[in-house]
């Protein structure tokens, strides 16, 4: 759902608590936790941590501090350094994601920290390791609990900011590139929403991996700018101009092989219809908040093919290829082929103004909450 989609959810008055972003640092009373406030200290076994908490679906977030549970003997504890922000947390803290959490829950699906203790189980990684995670919830904390096999060693040379902004933004990309659109050397990709942290991640993989060359497509000449300096070729303001007519004019009629839509709406039709013989189109999400319909004559006149990726789902179907999506980003990123672009960063505190950057659609590539 795009911001604009949100939008019409949460009204004025929803937008707004993303504004005013009430802050606390005292133990939840809801929750039943003990404090000092109340006379009543935490026992001296059990550490505390400082976690977002969603407490109420469409509110404020707000930060509490919280009790360390004890580890499982597969599971590891990591300090978390960063986190990466996806509008995927947003709807999971308005009950509009497909996957929904109990509340009261911590919001945030990527992160990276380092190993603070391991369970009797675990050998895959070890205490004082620099690792980045994926988990459905939980990451935007100074703390969390993971099982080991979600967990991936980063190496020296990449940072942590750098490192959170991987797992869903480039692992998206890269199954979209890579395992469904079959993109080849020399083909021409056009990339919707390409300001944004997926899209910028499809550029900077494409034209640095695949060695492709790529058409930037975004709302204004600012977004445009910014993919243009991650390396796409040419760009089209879909604001201002006919994203299909443009993309004629930048291919001679030829149109382009690989079309990678993260906005819905019209703007996925005038994608297809800049689809080359044998194109291919791969919807990644609906950033404008429209899920189009469109004629399968479309598909037949040319010969185009269109699909969908949805990397998170790897993990329970394909673990091996959600792996490797990770792993290879990595790799990339240390080798430096490529370099997530960070957008803005705030602090643990300022999550409710993280939320909102996003919502107002004033970010581009990733925004992070920088923990430690």
């Amino acid at each position: 759902m795009a911001a604009a989609a949100l939008r019409g959810v949460l009204g004025l008055g929803g937008i707004r608590w993303l504004r005013r972003g009430r802050r606390s640092t005292s133990v939840t009373d809801h929750l039943g936790l003990l404090s000092p406030s109340n006379g009543l200290p935490l026992p001296s076994y059990c550490r505390s941590y400082r976690t977002v908490l969603c407490t109420e679906l469409a509110k404020p977030l707000i930060i509490r501090t919280v009790p360390s549970p004890p580890l499982q003997p597969q599971e590891v504890r990591v300090g978390i350094h960063c986190c990466g922000v996806n509008f995927a947390d947003i709807l999971a803290c308005q009950g509009l994601y497909q996957e929904k959490h109990a509340l009261p829950f911590t919001p945030g699906m990527e992160f990276s920290g380092v190993v603070m203790e391991t369970g009797t189980d675990v050998s895959t990684v070890q205490k004082g390791d620099r690792v980045l995670g994926v988990t459905s919830s939980k990451a935007m904390a100074e703390e969390c609990i993971i099982d080991q096999k979600m967990l991936w060693r980063i190496p020296d040379g990449v940072s942590y900011k750098h490192a959170a902004a991987l797992p869903v933004s480039y692992g998206t990309a890269s199954l979209a590139l890579e395992r469904r659109a079959h993109v080849q050397p020399g083909e021409t990709v056009l990339v919707t929403a390409a300001a944004g942290a997926t899209g910028l991640a499809t550029i900077d993989i494409a034209t640095n991996v695949f060695k492709a060359k790529v058409i930037a497509a975004a709302g204004s000449d600012h977004k445009c700018n910014v993919a243009l300096q991650k390396g796409a070729t040419h760009s089209v303001n879909y604001s201002q101009n006919s994203l299909k007519d443009e993309v004629k004019k930048l291919t001679g009629n030829r149109g382009v092989n690989v079309a990678i839509d993260a906005v819905g709406g019209d703007i996925f039709k005038q994608a297809l219809h800049s689809l080359a013989w044998e194109g291919r189109i791969v919807v990644v999400g609906f950033a404008g908040g429209t899920v189009p319909s469109f004629s399968a004559n479309l598909l037949l006149l040319k010969n185009v093919s269109a699909m969908g990726v949805y990397w998170g789902r790897y993990r329970k179907e394909e673990f091996p290829l959600f792996s490797s999506s990770i792993s290879s980003a990595l790799r990339y990123c240390y080798e430096g082929k490529i370099e997530p672009h960070i957008g803005e960063v705030f602090e643990l505190e300022e999550v409710n103004e993280a939320f909102s950057h996003v919502i107002q659609r004033k970010s581009t590539g990733k925004v992070i909450i920088s923990v430690k």
